[in-house]
């Protein structure tokens, strides 16, 4: 063999060599990792109770002691008779004073109603009342990536980066690298 045909062929057999070997490192590298094509961050609204307070003036009634009224029925129906005694005479003036205790009682007993329905007092109440507050927490994240030549999607915790590692055909979805997902990388979608 001549020395240019050696060169040739030891060449030939260089760069059949790294040719396998780069393809090689390709297969065991795509095998090791899935590489992310996009991460949408997720939300999720939480509500947080939270008490608001006030003071507010209140009028209220005081409380009743005659609730009956007996006082000023009985002051009114005194005060009518004696006027009413004052009117006619014999038979008539038993009648007009009967009339002046009747009217008088009835007179009594309402003017006592609208003094007890004026007898009010001003109060400072706190009032409270439960609100929400609403705000917006990471909720995960939605994670589209190639393995294989095939496009997935799973949810992760966090954001894997540009790649996320494969152990056993099964994408390593959390931090953890001893920590596999359940699904295999082939079959999440």
């Amino acid at each position: 063999m001549n020395k240019s045909m050696m060169i040739g062929s030891v060449i030939g057999a260089i760069v059949v060599t790294a040719g396998g070997a780069f393809a090689g490192y390709k297969a065991i590298a795509t095998g090791h990792e899935a590489t992310v094509v996009s991460v949408k961050e997720l939300k999720r609204t939480v509500r947080t109770p939270r008490q608001e307070c006030h003071d507010e003036q209140v009028t209220r009634t005081k409380a009743v002691k005659d609730t009956n009224r007996l006082v000023g029925t009985g002051i009114g129906a005194a005060v009518g008779g004696l006027i009413g005694n004052q009117f006619g005479g014999g038979n008539g003036k038993v009648l007009t004073t009967v009339a002046g205790v009747a009217a008088g009682g009835f007179a009594g007993n309402q003017i006592q109603k609208k003094v007890q329905q004026g007898n009010t007092y001003t109060a400072t109440e706190r009032r409270c009342a439960t609100v929400y507050d609403g705000s917006e927490v990471p909720a995960g994240y939605e994670v589209v990536y190639l393995f294989k030549g095939e496009q997935h999607q799973v949810r992760m915790d966090h954001d894997p980066g540009k790649t996320i590692p494969v152990k056993d055909g099964q994408i390593l979805t959390n931090d953890d690298p001893q920590v596999a997902s359940t699904g295999n990388a082939g079959s999440q979608s």
